[in-house]
């Protein structure tokens, strides 16, 4: 309540204004209509002889992968693993034909460069040779995500000053492109191999990473990953300084570094946001829409809005820039106040007499502050931290690691500092901490003082209101608890590796199985769409012990039709019989209903299942970046006679989250 009396006083004071992105419209009745059209939009027909020379060299290239991967492994097995610096210009082409993703006929002749691009590396590789490698400038590489299989590309400008074989350790800087709704991955990768690719933005000495982010989600979720496993690949291969990695962007590369800066700022030595959205309440005007959305999906706007975080940037350099007459310019205004707020104050660069786009000298002087930051580094080990979180999704600021919450979606704070071998920990809602500080360290923890011991690093778990000395309880089977990584929402389930699981039997009830099939259908394709990997797909019959170890289980289906489900049903705090579906003491017919939920998998207590649902924002992820937030929490139960245009308003009888116990609210302890 606290936090939307903020936000409404903020509209009072500050404009509304409307971004450059697509915005959900409104009925006359007030009701959020979510029809987009497909997304990404439909490309431009293809000619026929043109698909035809296309479709003819993707198969070439794909078959001389498979050989090449083949004759890698027995001739040249240091070099394999440099394929998907191959595979990046295959699937670049085979997505746009597969996915009718070509917007104007220039785009031909690129596909035809890229295929060129992949046969060449492909020879090279067969040479023995890799010299985009070893290459400065404007590079294009790939790496395997590890959600879900698929070779994903980045782009990377390498500084003059790199010397393949040494080890000076460089500068990098992110830079998290704006929104661009036919940016697909053959216009991607074209234009980061362009002349024109070393945009603005690339400090003499620095590497500049260009992350594709998974398309268009303002690198949350999929993206988010992406920004990370990128970095982890370039780290790789070139020589990173870690304490000079920074965040940029603009636009919707502007909100990027927003969440980015705010919830991983222990991370960079600078953050330099620039326009962009920061919240959902006053950015999408929701003051003035009714119906509101629903309570859970509100709360579960805590997991991105970055002015919630707000004090997290204590931790780093932040450096946001506006333009003058930009209506983003809303983004750094909402957190300007936020982090006033926190009693903190935010260097906000502002380019005169400009709208969305950067003013010369006010990028000089932004450019400026982020050499000298760079320059400085970030402190690896801070005598002072202050942390924020909402969620153990992002549990970490520097030496402190949040272990446990008393709730989650409730601000939960750290105010750490280090004087003099004693540690002077103040929390509010947190129920397990660990802090990576030298053995001996004495912690006084809430005005409790622990004297120093030879343990490390030091652990300390809150019970019944008190702390003690240990670690906080650990998810096991009938003892489940909410851990990092373990803690919801159903979209969380699609931040690791997942594997999506086809039922092999009869379904409970003819609409079911017809409901199910529909939603596995349109779930593993928009993930292909939204996020442009390719999901994992098996039949439960066929799903390994590697499989459980390995990933999250997202399983469709009833505990009659799926196998693993079945395995599992009994363990479950939502019951589905012929007899009903039962969740929080309520009952609801199995020939009119089915559950969408995120559990702990019992068969594997490190791993989640999902039953029923892909990520949860598919149906608005077109209409706004902003939109791009979780719209179930832990549980739901769905009506199947509600068409999926009109689920999130109509479609959703119950749902909920599950306690930190992950039991449904108010079953025991």
């Amino acid at each position: 309540m606290k936090r939307h009396i903020l936000l409404l006083l903020l509209c009072l004071v500050l404009p509304v204004f409307a971004a450059d992105e697509k915005k959900t419209t409104v009925k006359k009745e007030g009701t959020p209509e979510y029809k987009i059209g497909l997304y990404p939009p439909k490309g431009t027909n293809v000619p026929p002889a043109i698909r035809a020379e296309l479709e003819a060299g993707v198969t070439a290239l794909g078959n001389e992968l498979q050989e090449l991967a083949s004759w890698l492994a027995t001739n040249q097995p240091a070099l394999r693993p440099l394929l998907p610096d191959v595979q990046i210009f295959y699937s670049a082409v085979r997505y746009a034909l597969e996915d009718d993703m070509f917007y104007q006929t220039a785009e031909f002749k690129s596909a035809r460069d890229l295929l060129a691009a992949g046969r060449e590396r492909a020879a090279q590789l067969r040479a023995g040779r890799a010299p985009w490698t070893t290459a400065t400038g404007n590079v294009v590489r790939g790496y395997v995500s590890k959600l879900d299989g698929s070779v994903q590309p980045y782009g990377l400008v390498v500084p003059e000053t790199f010397k393949s074989g040494t080890n000076r350790p460089h500068r990098l800087d992110y830079w998290f492109h704006g929104r661009g709704d036919t940016l697909s991955e053959v216009n991607f990768l074209t234009g980061r191999m362009g002349e024109k690719a070393r945009n603005q933005f690339s400090p003499a000495g620095a590497f500049v990473l260009h992350p594709y982010g998974r398309f268009m989600n303002a690198y949350k979720f999929a993206g988010e990953v992406d920004a990370f496993e990128s970095l982890a690949h370039v780290q790789q291969h070139y020589p990173i300084d870690d304490q000079r990695v920074s965040v940029r962007g603009f636009s919707m590369g502007g909100a990027a570094t927003w969440h980015l800066g705010a919830h991983h700022a222990g991370r960079w030595a600078a953050a330099n946001p620039g326009a962009g959205f920061t919240e959902v309440w006053v950015y999408q005007n929701i003051a003035a829409k009714e119906p509101k959305p629903a309570w859970y999906e509100q709360k579960l706007w805590r997991l991105y809005d970055a002015t919630d975080y707000a004090a997290n940037f204590f931790n780093t350099t932040l450096v946001a820039y506006s333009g003058e007459l930009d209506s983003q310019r809303q983004a750094a205004d909402l957190m300007e106040t936020a982090l006033r707020a926190e009693g903190m104050k935010m260097t906000h660069i502002i380019g005169l007499g400009v709208g969305h786009k950067y003013e010369p000298k006010a990028q000089e002087r932004v450019g400026e502050l982020m050499d000298a930051a760079a320059a400085k580094g970030l402190d690896p080990f801070p005598k002072r931290v202050r942390f924020v979180l909402f969620s153990l999704r992002f549990n970490q600021m520097k030496w402190v690691t949040v272990d446990a919450l008393e709730q989650h979606w409730e601000r939960a704070t750290v105010e750490a500092e280090l004087d003099d071998g004693t540690a002077t920990i103040a929390t509010r809602g947190i129920a397990g901490i660990t802090l990576a500080l030298p053995a001996g360290t004495s912690v006084v923890l809430d005005g409790k003082r622990f004297e120093g011991d030879p343990s490390v690093p030091l652990l300390f778990a809150k019970s019944n209101g008190r702390w003690d000395r240990g670690s906080a309880p650990r998810a096991a089977v009938g003892a489940w608890v909410k851990t990092h990584g373990l803690q919801g929402p159903i979209d969380d389930a699609f931040m690791e590796s997942f594997l999506f699981v086809k039922p092999t039997g009869t379904a409970m009830n003819a609409k079911a199985g017809a409901w199910v099939e529909d939603e596995l259908t349109y779930a593993t394709g928009q993930w292909r769409r939204q996020h442009r990997g390719e999901p994992r797909v098996k039949n439960d019959s066929a799903v390994s012990g590697s499989d459980i170890a390995q990933h999250n289980l997202i399983l469709f289906g009833d505990p009659q039709s799926n196998t693993i489900l079945a395995a599992v049903a009994d363990q479950l705090p939502i019951q589905w019989t012929a007899a009903g579906i039962v969740a929080g003491g309520k009952t609801w017919a199995v020939d009119q209903y089915a559950p969408a939920f995120i559990f702990p998998n019992p068969l594997n207590p490190k791993r989640y299942i999902v039953v029923n649902s892909g990520f949860t924002f598919a149906l608005v992820g077109g209409a706004s970046n902003s939109q791009q937030t979780p719209k179930l929490p832990d549980w739901a139960i769905l009506a199947m006679s509600v068409p999926r245009s009109e689920r999130l308003e109509k479609g959703v009888s119950d749902a909920n989250f599950f306690d930190e116990r992950w039991k449904m609210a108010g079953t025991g302890p």
